[in-house]
């Protein structure tokens, strides 16, 4: 049994003592190279890459795209993707050469740039912070004198999960006089060598998640360690940005820039290293600018958080300068197919547009609700596909678009939405449970913890999914919908508007009396000599003649069946309320600031109820009730115990505050 149990670990140490035992031999075939074959051997090598490696090939092609879309053509940026396979084959092949030879002929391959701005920094006996990145044969800057000859130089690593291949690395190192400070050791170290006058470099181009800033890399928000400007701060050590890019077969330019400050602007503390950070982008940019096939594409330097990728609650948040000039992060939204749910899934919206600063939003919803899609501001682009596509047709729809999703969120459960979108490609599907579709989700939100007490509304539970992609869902002003500016009821006005929706789509279980309905707009009527709508959908076309035989004062009409959403919008903001039952058109006239009387049966208010302020709700609870039936199987007491007295109170109460 023990035997067994450290089975495991053997197969792992053996496994990293031969991919030890394959560098090794590797790195004894290259050290009989020349330089020159090495770095033709090497490029010959990442050509080939480029065919055989799917999955890096296709990240690069992202990240370049990422990069210079605005600049470049699809063809141009496929032929950058392939010259860099090239220089990462040169540049391992080269580095490993470069580790072999002696220092002093190693610094015949290299020449300096700038070299100026580090001695002047190095005068100052404070200490010298480079920040290095993964452009060209970096692995040089280990090799040569890079901060200069007087100089103690550092730098920060991170351990190999190898251990054989990690003590190669660290032996070497410090063979060329170079002092190595593990990461997961905290900074006493690097802070004590800053002290004594030391140089310290320190990565900047590698995604550092929760400990990072988010601040542009090419446009595009970017988590950016803020260790430098950290460092810098507690020992005015000057930070100075350091690059390198080969020049010839076998030489290569080390290049320095100038120390990197706070603007005066800055005053406090976090926004000085804030600053700092993302002006050692805007440097880094500038390197790879000047040698755009050199720097190491194949890392996903602008990665989707898992789950969090929505920045409001990160700790050490955003500096995004301009939000006007950040690059999109594109996502895209399906909508719920209901009407009702849509409207209530706006608040989610919300705090998913606010999430962060560089969002572009996308809603995917069928035809009909096009209009009401269009009416959310938060909303930047509308994507519709007809009731009868196949998910096939679905899928190419949305591929078609010009922009690329970094995120898709599926608010339908259905196993059909989560099959489109896994048919288009897109990197991270965020979806409820449900329908056997797990298997299709990149991220599955966790069902919230049951509470005693009411259930939350649906509103809510759209928002508890986009709490766990890290947006802020506290905020009260997500529900606000302003009311409509109207002219009150007087004698130089129009008398009131009454909208009335006696029907619903769901079934006759949610429908209150038609009769009834007929009698509480007589009441109003002779209340207030208020003008009326009747609306629907097309299903409900008889429920509107019924309802036109029992009432039809003058000024009143009936719309049931006669408008699309379109004009069902535009009707509805010439009313004043709306009397109606628990439906998608009760929702709708929330979101554009109508107040309602809103007459509640078979369903729950507290799943279901209007959003927004001004509504009145009427519901008789019975011992069955909630069933959310279609049909009643017993006696209706639900509904019919809604007096038309009641309701007719609640309907001239709200008018009454609107004259």
């Amino acid at each position: 049994m023990g035997n067994a149990q450290r089975s495991p670990g053997l197969l792992v140490s053996c496994g990293q003592l031969a991919t030890y035992a394959t560098y090794r031999c590797l790195e004894g075939f290259i050290g009989l190279l020349p330089l020159a074959w090495c770095w033709r051997i090497g490029t010959l090598v990442g050509s080939i890459a480029y065919f055989f490696g799917g999955s890096y090939r296709r990240l690069a092609l992202r990240n370049l795209s990422i990069a210079f879309d605005s600049e470049k053509d699809t063809s141009q940026i496929r032929q950058l993707t392939h010259q860099h396979f090239r220089a990462l084959g040169r540049n391992f092949f080269c580095s490993i050469k470069i580790a072999l030879m002696p220092t002093a002929a190693v610094e015949q391959c290299v020449s300096y740039e700038g070299r100026e701005h580090i001695l002047k920094a190095a005068q100052d006996g404070k200490g010298v912070i480079t920040t290095i990145a993964h452009l060209s044969n970096w692995e040089i800057l280990s090799q040569v004198p890079s901060l200069g000859p007087d100089i103690p130089r550092s730098t920060l690593y991170q351990r190999l999960s190898n251990p054989y291949l990690n003590e190669l690395v660290v032996r070497r190192r410090r063979k060329s006089g170079l002092t190595l400070f593990d990461r997961s050791s905290g900074f006493y170290g690097p802070l004590k060598h800053l002290r004594a006058g030391g140089g310290v470099g320190i990565l900047i181009d590698q995604h550092a998640g929760d400990r990072g800033v988010w601040c542009p890399l090419f446009g595009r928000l970017a988590s950016t360690t803020n260790l430098p400007a950290l460092l810098a701060q507690r020992t005015g050590a000057a930070i100075i940005p350091v690059g390198v890019r080969a020049d010839h077969p076998g030489h290569w330019i080390i290049t320095y820039s100038p120390p990197v400050t706070a603007p005066s602007t800055a005053t406090k503390p976090h926004q000085k290293i804030n600053d700092i950070t993302a002006q050692l982008n805007l440097a880094l940019e500038s390197f790879i600018r000047s040698a755009p096939a050199e720097w190491f594409w194949v890392h996903d330097r602008w990665k989707t958080p898992n789950p969090r990728f929505l920045l409001s609650d990160y700790r050490r948040g955003i500096w995004a300068g301009d939000p006007k000039k950040l690059k999109p992060y594109r996502v895209i939204v399906r909508s719920p197919n209901p009407l009702g749910d849509a409207c209530m899934a706006v608040p989610a919206i919300r705090a998913l547009k606010n999430g962060r600063p560089d969002m572009e939003l996308t809603i995917h919803c069928r035809e009909n609700l096009l209009p009401f899609w269009q009416q959310v501001s938060e909303v930047d682009h509308v994507l519709t596909t007809p009731r009868s596509a196949n998910p096939l047709q679905v899928a190419r729809t949305v591929r078609q678009q010009s922009l690329y999703f970094e995120a898709a969120l599926l608010f339908p459960n259905s196993a059909r939405s989560a099959i489109e979108y896994f048919l288009v490609g897109i990197p991270r599907i965020v979806g409820n449970r449900g329908h056997f579709r797990s298997w299709l989700l990149h991220q599955i939100p966790k069902a919230p913890k049951k509470i005693s007490g009411p259930p939350p509304h649906h509103a809510h539970t759209y928002l508890e999914v986009i709490r766990q992609m890290g947006a802020h869902t506290d905020d009260s002003s997500l529900f606000n919908f302003p009311p409509l500016e109207k002219k009150a009821s007087g004698s130089d006005n129009p008398p009131l508007k009454l909208g009335i929706c006696p029907g619903a789509e769901y079934g006759n279980a949610k429908r209150w009396p038609i009769e009834r309905f007929a009698q509480t707009a007589e009441q109003a009527y002779k209340k207030h000599q208020s003008s009326c709508i009747v609306i629907g959908s097309p299903a409900e076309k008889k429920i509107g003649e019924h309802f036109e035989q029992l009432y039809s004062p003058p000024g009143c009409r009936n719309l049931v069946g006669k408008t699309t959403i379109s004009e069902m919008i535009d009707e509805l903001k010439q009313c004043n309320l709306l009397l109606t039952n628990d439906t998608g058109t009760m929702h709708l006239a929330a979101f554009l600031g109508i107040p309602t009387v809103s007459i509640f049966g078979s369903t729950e208010p507290a799943l279901t109820s209007p959003l927004g302020h001004g509504h009145r709700i009427i519901r008789r609870h019975v011992d069955c009730s909630p069933c959310f039936l279609r049909e009643c199987p017993l006696d209706f007491r639900c509904m019919t115990e809604a007096s038309v007295e009641e309701v007719s109170q609640a309907l001239l109460k709200t008018m009454a505050k609107l004259v």
